[in-house]
């Protein structure tokens, strides 16, 4: 499919679906236009609700999962759990250099230093060689977790990646998330529950106080709110 052929696609669909279409839905339309080799769901392994979505219509499909050596122990825990116990592949992506390597050229903790390299090299540069090998990718994107978020559209051309994305939670609550998980009995990471509604690296992510943005805990005290990934 040439890049004109995958815009049309992204556009048709976004039509079709609208604004508030549901997450199967969404999902179908993908497995209706396209095999499961051409797609690849993103996932941090907060939770793996998207996954299960997913591969109940695309069974075996690609899940990315950044490992950037900087997880939480539950983080790494959900994602061997989700390889068990879902009819997925679990695609680890690994930065060039490893935390070891990346401290010896750039001085230790670069997170602190400056987020947005570090970010750059463990997170945004291994997802953007893996993604050259798919048409359409799934995030967990959310309109609900912060303001920068509230415009997700459910299907969009990705100009960045040069691919179809497809967010079928847009329109989801964290409850709803949540309630989807208990009631599917789908892995969720234990500290999703337990104060941290957006996990990302152990040192870059606190818990989020009651009534606070979900992202707070993401690089506090910086003024920073995205990966890089989603912009």
């Amino acid at each position: 499919m040439t890049e004109t052929a995958m815009k049309d696609s992204a556009e048709q669909a976004a039509d079709a679906l609208g604004w508030d279409a549901s997450a199967q839905e969404t999902i179908a339309w993908v497995a209706e236009n396209f095999s499961t080799d051409q797609v690849a769901v993103a996932c941090s392994m907060a939770d793996a609700v998207l996954p299960a979505l997913v591969a109940d219509r695309m069974p075996g499909v690609d899940v990315l999962f950044l490992d950037t050596g900087y997880h939480f122990g539950e983080t790494l825990g959900t994602r061997d759990l989700v390889q068990e116990s879902l009819d997925v592949n679990v695609v680890d992506l690994t930065p060039e250099l490893t935390v070891a390597e990346q401290d010896e050229q750039y001085g230790k903790d670069l997170f602190a230093r400056d987020p947005a390299e570090c970010c750059r090299m463990r997170k945004v540069v291994p997802l953007n060689k893996a993604l050259e090998g798919y048409t359409v990718w799934f995030t967990g994107v959310r309109r609900d977790e912060s303001p920068t978020r509230t415009e997700t559209p459910l299907v969009t051309w990705d100009e960045t990646h040069g691919l179809i994305k497809v967010n079928p939670l847009a329109t989801w609550s964290f409850d709803d998330l949540v309630d989807y998980a208990t009631d599917h009995r789908v892995p969720v990471n234990m500290l999703l529950t337990n104060g941290y509604p957006s996990i990302g690296c152990e040192p870059c992510t606190r818990p989020v106080a009651e009534g606070e943005d979900p992202r707070a805990g993401r690089w506090a005290g910086l003024a920073k709110t995205e990966c890089g990934i989603h912009l």
